[in-house]
């Protein structure tokens, strides 16, 4: 008698792309993220191999899609850009964010920050970075060895991967690229856009308005020949 075999079946796992909760619990929450994020893209517009991401699960170990957390901002130095539903790290290299941002809201526990603490911890961030906006506190972290340990002054703070400068002040954060530029608004980066745009065209309007004045001088000059060489007057040995 000749047994058959049934062939064994593999369950796929599913990596949810959501857990249905909103992405920041207020306007100033989500305009810190938005900040930080689409400021670091611009910083880093140029490498191809930097790859940040607002939001985003990031699932660190294979087969276990209960092991996740979504970054309000991640930063992953060695990874390329370009579209993605999660971060699944054994599809990337086994790369793991190196850089992490979280933005407090009224919402947030201690409980819950404990975890993410935990989790960056042990799967591979070095910079982690606490902002509360709603008493304009920052707070630093940065792995030595297997452990975070505390940065005891932030402010003034520059990142040792992203090279960015934090500076507290009576009222807000503000950020500095490396070259001193500070982190804006997405309204903000346009109203400079525009201020740019109109100095630009009256610096145009100026030129042409040289230039034009530059004709007019010229048609004199040559005016003024026509009527010297008219009364006999060699011009040439003026």
């Amino acid at each position: 008698m000749v047994q058959q075999v049934t062939p064994e079946t593999t369950t796929e796992v599913i990596y949810p792309e959501s857990d249905g909760q909103p992405m920041a619990d207020n306007t100033e929450q989500f305009a810190w993220i938005v900040k930080i994020k689409e400021n670091l893209e611009i910083l880093f517009a140029s490498p191809a191999d930097i790859f940040i991401a607002g939001d985003l699960f990031w699932y660190p170990v294979k087969g276990n899609p209960n092991i996740k957390q979504a970054p309000d901002t991640m930063v992953v130095f060695g990874r390329p850009k370009g579209k993605r539903s999660s971060y699944l790290q054994w599809d990337e290299d086994n790369i793991p964010p190196q850089v992490v941002f979280e933005i407090l809201s009224p919402g947030n526990t201690l409980k819950e920050m404990t975890k993410k603490l935990q989790f960056y911890q042990r799967y591979g961030v070095e910079e982690y970075y606490i902002y509360d906006p709603a008493k304009n506190d920052l707070n630093g972290l940065l792995i030595s060895g297997d452990s975070f340990e505390v940065i005891e002054e932030m402010n003034g703070w520059v990142s040792p991967r992203l090279e960015i400068r934090f500076q507290i002040t009576s009222d807000t954060l503000e950020i500095f690229s490396p070259t001193g530029q500070k982190f804006l608004s997405p309204v903000e980066i346009d109203q400079l856009r525009e201020q740019e745009r109109q100095a630009k065209e009256v610096a145009l309007q100026e030129k042409q308005a040289a230039l034009q004045e530059l004709e007019k001088e010229r048609d004199r000059y040559q005016e003024l020949l026509a009527k010297l060489k008219q009364k006999g007057i060699d011009t040439d040995n003026l």
